[in-house]
């Protein structure tokens, strides 16, 4: 019987014929080989599958109709028989020693649940450079992930067993659903950072989920509410979600009175009542 590899990879796609092959290869060319790769196509109408079939060794999904990223992920992630687990977008590639280090890391560091890189960003075929509100930081950094999604599902290495155990992405979200997985998993775990440039990160396109929809913040709230209403966290950790939701929500409620959306505008200023005198008070209810 085969033993199981040591890495499962993930690329979910969705119509990305034409950039799929470059995230393929970028694997196939990694100097770690203990690894096995799927591709789950979420339903794609282009020339996916006659792209994979180009790369016997990739194992190849494809679902009946399109469902999502997160979906897709899940999907891999339950096919996967690794005990660590990456996924990678298929705009995104990997430099040849993405796995090797990040194997190293974690085996090195066994109470570590994530294991992130830094990344090269290509916007519209120009290198261009993160802002500091990107930094990024190893060990407990729930309250720096709090902001803004600063890790890359694309640069991350997870312990399968814990990724599961978080509940894997949640398919409710169309958007934001690795900042609300990183949220989760940062509240229980640390995370290492590899201050290496070892992943290539592509945007700009018309097909990015972050150019189909306003208001980002709305899934990040949604996240934070989530933390909130399960009654897990610490007062200070307590205090920290609420103000960054209260904070979140003030930007949204003037965005959806802008825009003539008092539904959306009224949600938005309740749950500013609700939140913003916990944090003011120091108070956790």
């Amino acid at each position: 019987m085969k033993n199981s590899p040591c890495v499962s990879i993930v690329i979910p796609t969705y119509n990305r014929g034409y950039c799929l092959a470059e995230a393929i290869r970028s694997v196939l060319r990694q100097t770690f080989r203990d690894y096995e790769l799927l591709v789950v196509d979420d339903g794609s109408t282009d020339d996916t599958g006659a792209v994979v079939k180009r790369f016997p060794e990739v194992r190849y999904f494809r679902l009946a109709e399109n469902a999502g990223v997160s979906r897709a992920r899940n999907f891999g992630a339950a096919k996967a028989a690794g005990r660590y687990l990456c996924f990678l977008d298929s705009d995104d590639s990997w430099v040849p020693e993405k796995l090797r280090q990040q194997v190293d890391a974690m085996e090195s560091r066994r109470q570590c649940a994530v294991c992130y890189t830094d990344e090269i960003w290509i916007r519209n075929g120009a290198r261009v450079n993160p802002g500091k509100r990107h930094r990024k930081y190893s060990g407990n950094i729930f309250r720096q992930c709090l902001p803004l999604c600063i890790v890359s599902p694309s640069s991350a290495m997870l312990r399968a067993r814990l990724f599961k155990d978080a509940g894997m992405f949640d398919e409710t979200l169309p958007a934001c659903e690795d900042y609300d997985l990183w949220l989760r998993l940062s509240l229980r775990h640390p995370f290492h950072f590899i201050d290496r440039k070892l992943i290539v990160k592509r945007g700009g396109h018309a097909d990015q989920l972050s150019r189909k929809y306003w208001g980002m913040d709305r899934f990040r709230v949604y996240a934070l509410e989530k933390l909130l209403r399960e009654n897990t966290l610490a007062g200070e950790d307590y205090r920290h979600v609420a103000e960054t939701l209260a904070r979140k929500s003030r930007v949204l409620h003037q965005g959806f009175l802008k825009r003539h959306n008092t539904r959306q505008a009224d949600y938005y200023r309740t749950l500013i009542e609700q939140y913003a005198p916990a944090f003011m008070s120091g108070e956790t209810p």
